[in-house]
């Protein structure tokens, strides 16, 4: 198991921080260095009781910004060679912020199918370890260059999923554009209501009315799934609205509505 190789020197509460272009962006159309600086300054702020490890969205967002493609190829090409361009950009915006804030980041690269061999398990489970061990911060993101799971089917929330539950951290964190989960009736009203707590995921799903991200490809039917991953795994999930300043610190202080999912 992932806990038995780190729990003798494991004190820290690990957790897994997914964050969505939507929110990298800020809803505009371009990468937010304000809000990497205010995940930067959060995590310098918990890094005495927290270690984290980071999946990330946002290298076509990057991209978008520097250069627009002429393809006759599908649309997905277009977007894997957008990836291709935006990931070195997006890292280097991550290691010249995070830097400031003496923190220290590496890149890993994963696709669906390392999730799907033993061996590979193992060997992310072993280097992610060796990487927060010894302090730095893993950005994860789907190697859109050659895979396209992402780009098909929910902005990082399941890759999110399967690497916390297979690095058995203590805490999943999904950053969105919402205050959590809203009760189905009071979107319907204009007045989001937010669920506080879940543990009946048939009645989740009820409430759940679905919405694609601008800028991401996933929506909030993506990040249930994605809760119910990991709740497999034993692991809670927080659906916080990483828009706002200082989430997770206000969210570990019940000062924001979020959604907890035990």
């Amino acid at each position: 198991m992932a806990t038995d190789r780190y729990d003798k020197v494991h004190k820290k509460k690990r957790i897994l921080l997914k964050i969505g272009s939507n929110t990298l962006t800020k809803e505009t159309n371009n990468i937010s260095r304000g809000k990497i600086e205010d995940i930067a300054n959060q995590i310098a702020m918990l890094k005495n009781t927290c270690e984290f490890i980071i999946v990330s969205s946002g290298a076509i967002a990057v991209a978008k910004q520097f250069v627009k493609l002429e393809s006759k190829q599908e649309d997905v090409f277009v977007k894997q060679a957008l990836a291709s361009i935006g990931q070195p950009h997006l890292i280097r915006i991550y290691q010249e912020i995070f830097r400031e804030y003496g923190l220290l980041t590496s890149q890993c690269l994963l696709s669906y199918s390392d999730f799907k061999k033993d061996d590979s398990k193992t060997n992310i489970v072993n280097t992610i370890n060796v990487l927060v061990n010894n302090n730095y911060i893993p950005i994860i993101n789907e190697n859109d260059t050659v895979a396209t799971d992402e780009i098909k089917f929910g902005d990082n929330d399941k890759l999110g999923a399967l690497t916390a539950s297979l690095l058995e951290v203590d805490l999943f964190i999904i950053a969105t554009n919402t205050y959590g989960i809203y009760t189905k009736d009071s979107l319907e009203n204009h007045d989001p209501e937010t669920i506080s707590v879940v543990e009946d995921f048939k009645a989740l799903e009820k409430q759940v009315v679905d919405s694609k991200s601008s800028h991401g490809s996933g929506g909030m039917q993506s990040k249930i799934e994605a809760a119910r991953l990991a709740k497999k795994a034993n692991i809670e999930t927080w659906i916080v609205n990483g828009m706002e300043d200082h989430f997770m610190l206000n969210a570990f202080e019940n000062k924001i509505p979020f959604t907890k999912i035990k």
